[in-house]
C-alpha cells in the first residue's frame, strides 16, 4: 500500500472518530440537560382530622387532577396520617378519600367535577323471598348501603420545582349520613319467624360528586337490616349518601315481616317530614310508634291467609 493511501485512511479514521465523539458528547449533554431540570417535586401530604375526630381509616388515597387536563395522578397511603409523594410539577385540583371501603364504587376518576362515589346495586329480599316495591318507587334503583366514607378536596394546588419540601394539607370530613330507625309498640313481635324482618327507605341519593361535594340526583331505595328485641321494639342503623334535594318525592320507609305461620306483610310509613326536618341531616333518627303485626293462626283454628302473597298495610304517621 502506498504512503499516500495510508495517510488518506488515517485521515478518514480521525474524521470518523471525531464524529463519534461529537455524537457521544451531544448525547451526554442532552441527558445532563434533562436531568438537571427534574419534572417532579417531593411533597408531604398531611390529613388533618379536625372535622372527623372519630375517624380511623386503615388507608387513604389522593387524586391529583391536572388543571390543564389529562389523567389523574393517584397515591395510596397506609394509615390515616399521610406521607411523602414524588409528584409532577404543575397546577392541580385534588380529592382525598379513605380507600378501605368495600361497598362503594367510583367512576369518572379522571374528571374532578365528575368524579363520583356511588353505591352498587342491591336487592330487596327477606330470607329466600323477593319483596315487593312500594307504590311510586319502581323507577328507583335498589342500592346497597354505603360504607363509612370521608373526603376532602382542594381547588387550586401548585407543585413547584424547588429544594424545600412542599406541604399539602387536607381536612377530610364525613361524606355519608347515618340513619337510625326505632319502631315502638310493635304488637305480636314474638311471633315473627327467624330472621323474618327487614326494611327499606326510598328517595335517597345514589352517590356523591367528590370534587364539588354534591349529592347526585339519582334516586335510590336503600334496603337495611332490622333488629328485634323480641318484645315490642324494632331498630335499625345504616348509612346513606343523603337525600337528593328539596324536590324529593315522599320518603317511604317499609318494614317487611314474615310471621311464624308463613304469612307475609309489609308496612309502609311516609317519613318525609322526619327526614326533611331532621335537626342534623347527617344523623337522622326516625321514630315510629305502633306497628300492628297480626297474631298468627295456631292449632288450625280460624282463617289462614295465603302465604304466597304479600299483604300491604299503610300506617299513618302523625305529622
Amino acid at each position: 500500500m502506498s504512503k499516500a493511501k495510508i495517510v488518506k485512511m488515517k485521515n478518514m479514521l480521525r474524521s470518523v472518530t471525531a464524529f463519534m465523539a461529537i455524537l457521544i458528547l451531544s448525547s451526554c449533554e442532552h441527558k445532563e440537560l434533562c436531568y438537571s431540570h427534574a419534572h417532579t417535586a417531593k411533597v408531604q401530604v398531611i390529613f388533618d382530622w379536625k372535622n372527623a375526630s372519630e375517624a380511623n381509616p386503615e388507608t387513604m388515597r389522593l387524586y391529583l387532577f391536572p388543571i390543564d387536563g389529562g389523567k389523574a395522578e393517584m397515591y395510596e397511603f397506609v394509615g390515616k396520617e399521610g406521607g411523602y409523594i414524588q409528584a409532577p410539577v404543575g397546577k392541580y385540583r385534588a380529592v382525598c378519600i379513605n380507600s378501605d371501603t368495600e361497598s362503594i364504587l367510583y367512576r369518572n376518576i379522571d374528571r374532578f367535577d365528575k368524579f363520583e362515589a356511588f353505591s352498587p346495586s342491591g336487592a330487596l329480599i327477606l330470607g329466600s323471598y323477593s319483596v315487593p316495591r312500594v307504590e311510586g318507587t319502581s323507577d328507583e334503583r335498589v342500592a346497597k348501603s354505603p360504607d363509612r366514607l370521608y373526603s376532602g378536596r382542594h381547588d387550586d394546588i401548585t407543585i413547584e420545582q424547588k429544594e424545600d419540601i412542599q406541604v399539602m394539607t387536607f381536612y377530610p370530613e364525613p361524606s355519608v349520613c347515618r340513619y337510625r330507625v326505632t319502631v315502638l309498640n310493635v304488637s305480636n313481635l314474638k311471633y315473627i319467624s327467624s330472621d323474618g324482618v327487614s326494611g327499606a327507605l326510598s328517595g335517597m341519593s345514589g352517590g356523591l360528586l367528590l370534587g364539588g361535594n354534591e349529592l347526585t340526583k339519582e334516586r335510590v331505595t336503600v334496603p337495611f337490616s332490622v333488629v328485634s328485641d323480641g318484645i315490642s321494639t324494632l331498630t335499625a342503623d345504616f348509612l346513606v349518601f343523603g337525600q337528593t334535594g328539596s324536590d324529593d318525592p315522599p320518603h317511604k320507609l317499609v318494614i317487611y315481616v314474615i310471621m311464624a305461620d308463613g304469612s307475609k306483610n309489609y308496612y309502609t310509613f311516609n317519613v318525609t317530614d322526619q327526614v326533611d326536618n331532621a335537626a342534623d341531616p347527617r344523623d337522622v333518627h326516625i321514630v315510629l310508634d305502633g306497628l300492628p303485626l297480626p297474631k298468627p293462626i295456631v292449632n288450625g283454628g280460624g282463617f289462614k291467609p295465603s302465604v304466597d302473597e304479600w299483604q300491604n298495610v299503610e300506617v299513618d304517621v302523625p305529622m
